[in-house]
């Protein structure tokens, strides 16, 4: 079974991580891609160094799994992706994360953007969207989008609350249906 997590994050105005959210799936079994559990961690002091989504960081009365310093917070993370047995990470634009989390560059990275912004991959995008000869949308494909062309529904809006993103990233892999094998095309060196 490949176990997988997905990270997103949200930082600071000074570029400092101030939360992270993972949810964690399967690419197997009888429910892949299914939300198996999901993680929430706010980083202190830096919750209060504010950021363009500070306002997100409690949003509908979610509460964080753990609250505290950057170090007891990566620690806390390995140990829910050990007790997972998780090995390999997924994110939306996975360069700003893995650059962000330096701590977790000895796991395996991908990146779903990689795939959910190409024709080959992704066949829900129109004929109609201007691609470049790689078969990359030019634009509209940040994670709002791609989520209400895959899904059909033109009323979600991302909550840029990092376990939130994290569920709905993981609801677009889903919703693309890729295997584990297609996404060695997105890996991260």
């Amino acid at each position: 079974m490949k176990k997988f997590a997905v990270i997103d994050t949200e930082t600071t105005w000074g570029d400092e991580v101030m939360s992270i959210g993972a949810a964690v799936a399967d690419f197997e079994g009888d429910k892949p891609f299914a939300l198996a559990d999901k993680k929430y961690y706010i980083l202190t002091p830096y919750k209060d160094h504010g950021g363009m989504y500070t306002h997100t960081l409690y949003v509908n009365g979610i509460k964080p799994d753990f609250e505290g310093s950057r170090a007891q917070t990566m620690k806390k993370l390995r140990e829910f992706f050990t007790e997972q047995k998780v090995s390999l990470i997924f994110a939306y634009n996975a360069l700003f994360d893995y650059h962000h989390l330096p701590e977790l560059k000895d796991f395996q990275w991908y990146d779903i953007m990689k795939l959910a912004a190409y024709k080959q991959y992704n066949k829900k995008i129109p004929d109609t969207a201007d691609c470049f000869n790689t078969g990359r949308m030019k634009r509209g494909y940040g994670v709002e989008d791609i989520y209400r062309m895959l899904s059909g529904d033109s009323s979600y809006h991302e909550l840029h609350n990092a376990l939130t993103d994290s569920v709905d990233e993981l609801a677009i892999m889903r919703m693309l249906g890729l295997g584990f094998d297609t996404y060695k095309a997105a890996r991260i060196d």
